[in-house]
């Protein structure tokens, strides 16, 4: 191709190129002229409905006030009329009252005028009277010879003579009625309480049976020359009887403490197998220790039992030592234990604290826990052991007066003298004969541990014999023989009993020594 039509071409090209440049340009600005154009027009029509809407809407608005300030005048009116009205009411009502008011205040004025009046008649009147009394005493002292003092008097005694007289009446019928009353109630307690604690029979035996395997273990507690029985029963105080009963040995005492001592000591020994005079001492220390333990078991339980707490722990082993004393052949522990019970119930009965009631029955005879270490009566023992263990005062009158030593002080002083009169008095809770055997054998051992040099004595063969341990730096071989006559002399001046007493005196030295 030639140059010249290149040249050509590409002006017209560019021709062409401005051309359509400018008409797409107009093109446009038509179109954007028509938009805001249609735009103009849409805004004015939008702007002309919001108008027309607004002045609706302010027509309506206006309305609306218009008739609710109308309807609020109305209510307003109405009010206004309505309390006009209640004025009006109350006006005529408060004249109303106020010539009630002046009614009433001439009535009172009138009436004040008349009380007036009636009152300077009575003055008159009074004065009158006070004259004509007057003359009326003075006519009456007169004629009665007695001044009205002296007549005052008179009356007031006469009156004072007379309320007594029937105070004393009427005291009288109610100490009877007190008494009848107390009489029923007191018999209801107790039968109440004797039905509530019912208990076994007690009976008290002096003599223990310990089984034997076999009879020839009667010839080893004898021993050779009997010195196996022999150190038991001086160790023990108690009377070993071996007789003819098959494989039994029986122990014979009064006092049940040693009789369980010797029991556990030979049943140990026969449990052993070696028996002898020094492993019978062991046996015997090692038996009382476990007496001992078992007094102090005995005696929790018993408290206990009967729910008393806070008990000194001498007092818990002298109680359970009371299982082994015996009074008039009834236990002293299940004796105390029956008291307690029976002070709850009838204290429960009566209203009174029953803690109290039980801790004082359960102590009531703990004095005859105790030996002849403690002289006295087994009422003082207990009064003097409670005050040393810190019982309160309530407790110690309890146990003071439970025999009516001294006068009671409160009700459960009282309640323990019934509950131990119950307790004493059931069927086949004593029995005589046993403690008047077992009295005598306590003599028996007093008299003799009365002497100087006396250390330990036990009453044996049913109190046909008596063994006395002597302090031998005290007593020497020859002051044995006058020893051993002034206890019998002694015996026979103060105590009654059948056939004879033999008094046997052992004095025993031993000398120990250890090579090193």
């Amino acid at each position: 191709m030639e140059p010249g039509y290149i040249i050509v071409f590409a002006i017209i090209l560019i021709v062409a190129v401005i051309v359509s440049w400018f008409l797409s340009l107009t093109y446009r600005k038509n179109v954007v002229e028509k938009k805001n154009s249609d735009a103009e027009d849409r805004a004015r029509e939008i702007i002309d409905e919001a108008v027309k809407n607004a002045e609706a809407k302010k027509k309506e608005i206006l309305l609306e006030a218009k008739e609710e300030s109308i309807k609020t005048k109305n209510d307003l009116d109405k009010e206004i009329k309505d309390r006009r009205n209640e004025i009006q009411r109350m006006e005529k009502r408060v004249l109303s009252r106020e010539e009630n008011l002046d009614r009433k205040t001439e009535t009172i004025e009138k009436k004040e005028s008349a009380l007036a009046s009636r009152e300077q008649s009575l003055e008159k009147q009074k004065e009158k009277v006070e004259e004509l009394e007057s003359k009326k005493l003075q006519e009456l002292e007169r004629i009665s010879g007695l001044t009205s003092e002296q007549a005052k008097e008179y009356l007031l005694k006469t009156v004072e003579d007379e309320v007594k007289h029937e105070t004393a009446v009427l005291v009288k019928e109610l100490e009877t009625r007190a008494k009848e009353e107390a009489g029923k109630k007191a018999k209801e307690y107790v039968v109440t309480a004797i039905q509530k604690c019912a208990v076994d029979h007690v009976a008290e035996t002096t003599i223990s049976l310990v089984q034997l395997p076999n009879d020839e273990m009667k010839g080893r507690i004898i021993g050779r020359e009997g010195r196996n029985i022999r150190t038991l029963e001086t160790m023990t105080g108690v009377d070993l009887i071996i007789d003819d009963t098959p494989e039994a040995v029986v122990l014979s005492s009064f006092d049940p403490v040693r009789r369980e001592v010797a029991r556990i000591a030979l049943e140990k020994l026969i449990l052993d197998g070696r028996i002898h005079p020094a492993r019978i001492e062991e046996m015997v220390e090692k038996a009382q220790k476990e007496v001992e333990q078992m007094m102090r078991e005995e005696g929790e339980n018993a408290a206990l039992e009967v729910g008393v707490q806070g008990l000194h722990p001498e007092l818990i082993r002298l109680l359970g030592k009371m299982k082994f004393r015996t009074s008039y052949g009834q236990n002293a522990l299940k004796h105390s234990m029956e008291v307690a019970q029976l002070c709850g119930l009838l204290a429960a009965e009566v209203g009174v604290d029953v803690r109290m009631a039980k801790r004082a029955g359960l102590l009531h005879d703990i004095g005859k826990s105790v030996d002849h270490e403690m002289e006295g009566s087994h009422i003082q023992i207990g009064v003097d052991l409670c005050r040393k263990y810190k019982e309160s005062a309530l407790i110690i009158n309890a146990v003071e007066a439970h025999h009516g030593d001294v006068e009671p002080e409160s009700l459960i002083a009282c309640i323990v003298q019934a509950a131990d009169a119950i307790s004493a008095a059931r069927p086949g809770a004593r029995r005589e004969t046993l403690e008047t055997y077992t009295t005598r054998l306590k003599q028996l051992e007093d008299i003799a541990n009365g002497f100087k040099g006396v250390d330990k004595t036990f009453a044996i063969q049913a109190g046909r014999e008596i063994r006395i341990m002597v302090v031998p730096e005290q007593i020497s071989d020859s002051d044995m023989v006058l020893l051993a006559r002034d206890i019998s002399k002694q015996i026979e001046d103060e105590l009654k009993y059948p056939g004879q007493i033999k008094v046997n005196v052992i004095r025993e030295s031993r000398v120990t020594d250890y090579a090193k």
